[in-house]
């Protein structure tokens, strides 16, 4: 990681009304000791509604990995907790394992497991704690087709007291004879991935279950929030034309709506990008970043809706021309967000206002283009925004603060 600047001041001004500004915040970079050993990856973080932070992340061993979390006290993380042993896990870069809680004692979190022989036929495992994470039950298969495909992306968010859950679900693309089909564009199925959610309690019994779109993109992450009129969940959708742009189904007086566009990239590519959206959630505000390189060069955006995600406005570009996406997002006022995302190889982060003003971009760490590295996390926090991605040469997860001042 580079040395040079521990220390990143960015002026940023809200707009309030037309005219008035708020006052300048620095945003100050600040170590933070990683909970995480060697040989540990896929980082991922979250902020619960009671405002305590958690990480989780893979610790791989010779024989059997193990997947940990920890809690964030302060500015010091817990000493790590395991969720699970395995030997027989699908450890993928992009579509990394997750941990959520409910503000109370509940915990939820989802990996990923091998069904088969076939390079892509693996399910989703789901393990629930009600101590705090003390002591986890024995996991349960999330989706109950029976297929030896690929199940992931998935995305956890806690929900009137339960758990809203929606992942990628391949049940339609498994054939009898295809199981090894090589390629990312999964040349040979039979049909296409879809797009699935569910309700379940945090003892793991699933109450209601939907396809959400039947025909999405393959090996996108999915993500989700709770809006003033229910879940929504934006994913890389999949026309028959092969465009691969977001869109948006949302839960509203009772109903999903048909998936409809974030906004038209017409992103045209015979394969998946491997790189999805991030939404963040003030109100009844949605602040999405995503990537897309239906022009050249490649761009990360950042669009806004006032409306629970009805409609959008129109997009911003962040990056400064070299983005090869990965991205996140997080509101940190009733008028900013701040995106981060990779830009060659380094981690950058903006501040972007709702009215569309982008303040300049600074440089958080020096990373790699390599999968190995990963997908950078952001989260907030009382003190301002933690991060959390993979040093490839060290190969450790570390984490940093970026303190609001």
């Amino acid at each position: 990681m580079r040395k040079t600047s521990w220390l990143l001041v960015l002026v940023i001004a809200a707009a309030c009304g037309s005219r008035e500004k708020s006052a300048p915040v620095s945003l100050q970079w600040q170590p933070l000791p990683s909970p995480a050993d060697s040989l540990t990856a896929e980082p991922y973080l979250t902020t619960d509604p009671s405002g305590r932070v958690f990480l989780s992340w893979i610790e791989r061993g010779a024989d059997t990995s193990r997947f940990l979390f920890s809690e964030l006290h302060d500015t010091a993380w817990t000493s790590p907790a395991v969720i699970a042993r395995g030997a027989t896990w699908f450890i993928n870069w992009a579509d990394y394992p997750m941990v959520a809680s409910d503000g109370a004692s509940n915990r939820v979190a989802h990996l990923l497991d091998k069904s088969g022989e076939g390079k892509f036929a693996y399910d989703v495992k789901v393990f629930t704690s009600g101590d705090n994470g003390v002591t986890w039950r024995a996991p349960f298969i999330l989706h109950d087709d029976g297929k030896e495909a690929e199940h992931g992306f998935v995305s956890l968010v806690p929900y009137e007291g339960k758990v809203f859950v929606t992942w990628l679900d391949g049940r339609n693309t498994a054939m009898e004879g295809m199981e090894n089909m090589e390629g990312m564009d999964h040349s040979g199925h039979h049909g296409s991935m879809s797009l699935r959610a569910a309700i379940m309690d945090y003892s793991g019994q699933k109450i209601r279950e939907w396809e959400l779109d039947k025909k999405t993109c393959d090996c996108c992450q999915t993500t989700a929030a709770i809006t003033e009129n229910g879940p929504v969940v934006i994913y890389r959708d999949r026309s028959d034309e092969e465009i691969r742009d977001l869109s948006i189904v949302r839960w509203v007086n009772g109903a999903w709506t048909e998936p409809a566009p974030v906004h038209r990239d017409n992103w045209k590519i015979a394969g998946c990008p491997v790189n999805g959206p991030r939404v963040s959630v003030q109100g009844g505000q949605l602040a999405v970043a995503w990537f897309s390189a239906a022009t050249d060069p490649a761009h990360v955006n950042v669009v806004f809706s006032s409306d629970n995600g009805a409609s959008f406005g129109a997009p911003v570009s962040v990056d400064e021309g070299h983005a090869i996406g990965r991205v996140d997002i997080e509101w940190i006022d009733d008028h900013r967000v701040i995106v981060s995302w990779m830009e060659g190889t380094y981690i950058k982060a903006a501040v972007v206002h709702a009215d569309g003003e982008r303040e300049t971009p600074v440089t958080i760490a020096e990373s790699s283009e390599a999968r190995s590295s990963g997908f950078p996390q952001i989260t907030r926090t009382q003190h301002g925004l933690v991060v959390a991605w993979t040093d490839d040469k060290s190969r450790q997860v570390k984490t940093g603060l970026l303190k609001l001042n």
